[in-house]
């Protein structure tokens, strides 16, 4: 095991948890995988195109990864706006109703619906942005959502060093197909050039898991 890691830092935790599974990981049951995929989403989320567009918006998160790998439970939605968008985004929430639940979160907001959803709004600034969102438009749910496109969705995972982050990437990436992955590989590569060593490792995790 490497022990120069600094597991302060979302690289140096990912690292050492994909070291970790890269010795342990066996081949799974990729027929299962498949067969989960094809089931009916299990929970129902507000259509937020009804409050949000015509903002750019993406939903990010467990609501986003269920359409790349078999769905979490989870008890709310993360969405995605630019950062320029931000106040225009929660005055529409505020307008349909939505509560504002204490202090804003870092880069954004949390809100509950008046049936009691509960929903946490993040921005983004940074290079590939525009790109995620306006893509998002084009790649719809089974409820027609707007879902972050897989590539970015990696991007932001990759990001967060979360140890959940990282069973969800092998997991996606192991489900996608090669065109999918070449896309992935390619936005990586250009807007986080420094992790392109541990998605193909992620790639190589999610490849076992999924095999039959």
């Amino acid at each position: 095991m490497r022990t120069d890691l600094d597991l302060r830092t979302p690289r140096g935790r990912r690292a050492f948890v994909i070291g970790l599974c890269r010795r342990r990981q066996r081949p799974g049951s990729g027929s299962d995988l498949v067969a989960l995929m094809k089931k009916a989403p299990l929970m129902q989320w507000p259509d937020l195109r009804e409050v949000l567009d015509p903002i750019p918006w993406a939903v990010i998160g467990a609501v986003a990864a269920r359409l790349y790998m078999p769905e979490l439970a989870t008890k709310d939605i993360d969405i995605m706006v630019a950062a320029h968008d931000l106040s225009a985004a929660e005055q529409r929430l505020a307008g349909a109703g939505w509560e504002r639940l204490g202090g804003p979160a870092v880069g954004g907001s949390t809100w509950r619906s008046p049936a009691g959803t509960e929903l946490v709004l993040l921005t983004c600034a940074e290079a590939g942005c525009r790109e995620a969102l306006a893509e998002a438009q084009q790649n719809r749910d089974p409820e027609g959502l707007p879902v972050i496109p897989l590539p970015y969705l990696v991007l932001l995972k990759l990001a967060s060093g979360r140890t959940t982050d990282i069973g969800d990437l092998s997991r996606m990436l192991g489900l996608a197909d090669e065109t999918a992955l070449e896309r992935v590989r390619e936005v990586v590569r250009e807007h986080a050039p420094e992790d392109v060593e541990d998605l193909e490792a992620l790639v190589e995790l999610g490849r076992l898991e999924a095999a039959p």
